[in-house]
């Protein structure tokens, strides 16, 4: 039978056990609140529109933009992406509350608080202007512009059925930004296709977003294109602006001379556009998340590395 523990020791060991738990539980916390940042800004959709920013980098570059340039357009983009999330989810906090598909979010749900999420929206655009000032001086010049869309976007659905493109605006900046970052320069017809091609894009699968929400957005007296025109008309409407992000990718294509690797990457983009359409009618709305997540995220890696490849081989 092993000898009793001095009266000292089992103090110490006590202590230690404590602050292994303290510690355990504080790592907890920290992980706790990570992730729900990490869902209010959904981390996740940042594969909608990065991609895009990449790609407006590969193609303004003579040759491949260097380490330093991709590091600081990522950081921008990022903050710009977190600032414009969380203050859409402070701006929308009282009609998210009112809609049962939102009332969990973090904000009407008491998880995160306005405060908060105020400045967490200001240390955002703060990295984005930061970034911003390490790449050419046209960048920092347009960044109050990108600071007010951001923000203003969120506001639209409370005035106009044309909210969609809105955020279709917002998110093709990206793509701007992108080409900016690496140019310094928008004369050329190139970027504005590049950001033709992710306006009509997002916006046209925010139509179909906006479809599940029709009947609240009604009661609501909020704008949509739905809400005002019906389901039917809002995805014909979104088959119709996909068509132009097909033809704007083309056109690219084509001013850059770009080579065999783009059309096909191209090709399949059109065709999980099609697949995209092929999953919801105005009948039938019970894939609208497949056809929002799961497609566009693919829709975008896959023009993105068509591009990339094309470039590199």
């Amino acid at each position: 039978m092993p000898a009793p523990l001095p009266t000292s020791a089992k103090v110490a060991e006590t202590d230690s056990s404590c602050s292994s738990r303290a510690t355990q539980k504080l790592i907890g916390r920290a992980v706790a609140l990570l992730a729900e940042w990490a869902e209010m800004v959904k981390v996740e959709h940042t594969v909608f529109a990065l991609p895009f920013a990449m790609s407006g980098l590969v193609l303004s570059s003579k040759s491949l933009p260097s380490w330093a340039v991709v590091f600081w357009t990522t950081a921008a983009f990022a903050g710009a992406r977190a600032a414009a999330m969380t203050l859409n989810r402070l701006i929308d906090a009282r009609i998210d509350a009112d809609n049962p598909r939102t009332s969990n979010r973090s904000i009407p749900a008491g998880r995160v608080t306005r405060l908060q999420a105020v400045w967490f929206a200001c240390g955002s655009f703060a990295l984005m202007v930061w970034a911003a000032s390490q790449l050419p001086p046209i960048c920092l010049q347009l960044s109050p512009i990108a600071i007010f869309w951001l923000t203003f976007y969120s506001y639209t659905k409370r005035f106009t059925w044309l909210c969609h493109f809105g955020l279709g605006v917002a998110l093709g900046g990206a793509a701007i930004g992108g080409w900016l970052a690496a140019s310094g320069s928008l004369f050329c017809p190139a970027p504005w296709l590049l950001a033709a091609t992710v306006t009509t894009w997002v916006a046209g699968f925010d139509l179909i977003y906006a479809c599940q929400d029709i009947e609240f957005d009604r009661s609501s007296r909020l704008f949509s294109l739905p809400a005002r025109f019906g389901v039917a008309p809002a995805l014909r409407t979104s088959s119709a602006l996909h068509i132009v992000t097909v033809a704007a990718l083309a056109a690219l294509g084509f001013t850059l001379g770009l080579g065999a690797i783009y059309w096909s990457g191209m090709t399949l983009v059109a065709v999980m556009l099609y697949w995209e359409h092929s999953l919801v009618s105005p009948t039938d709305l019970s894939r609208v998340n497949a056809a929002f997540f799961n497609i566009n995220g693919w829709v975008s890696i896959a023009a993105f590395l068509s591009i990339l490849l094309d470039r590199l081989l």
